[in-house]
């Protein structure tokens, strides 16, 4: 069975390009443009195995979403990675104090994704 993965980007280029590289790579993908869909999706019974977040977006961003994220029942030790221009350490470190299990910076390269989700992701 594929493992799912909840990617979301307010960048409609970047959801359909890093979507791309995952279902290539064998996952499942469900999109969604902010935070707080995302967060809707899953308190509407989406159950992913990995959810890749980007940290600037309207209505909730990333590090928003990651700390409601880990505040549902179920979801707390889900992997989440933030793919994200963000490079500055202390946004980083805010980013792992409320959850993010790795920090990944735009550009990054498909087998470089998919090199790090295998990390996160037991028995992919």
């Amino acid at each position: 069975m594929a493992k799912s993965i909840l990617l979301v980007d307010d960048s409609a280029t970047m959801l359909m390009s890093v979507k791309s590289i995952l279902e290539i790579g064998g996952f499942k993908v469900e999109t969604s443009s902010d935070g707080l869909q995302a967060l809707n999706k899953l308190k509407g019974g989406s159950k992913p195995d990995l959810i890749i977040t980007d940290i600037n977006m309207p209505n909730m961003g990333g590090l928003e979403f990651i700390q409601s994220v880990r505040a549902l029942p179920g979801f707390r030790f889900l992997p989440i990675l933030t793919l994200t221009t963000e490079s500055q350490t202390a946004k980083r470190d805010e980013g792992r104090r409320l959850g993010a299990t790795g920090w990944l910076v735009k550009p990054i390269s498909g087998p470089d994704l998919i090199k790090v989700i295998k990390q996160v992701l037991p028995g992919v």
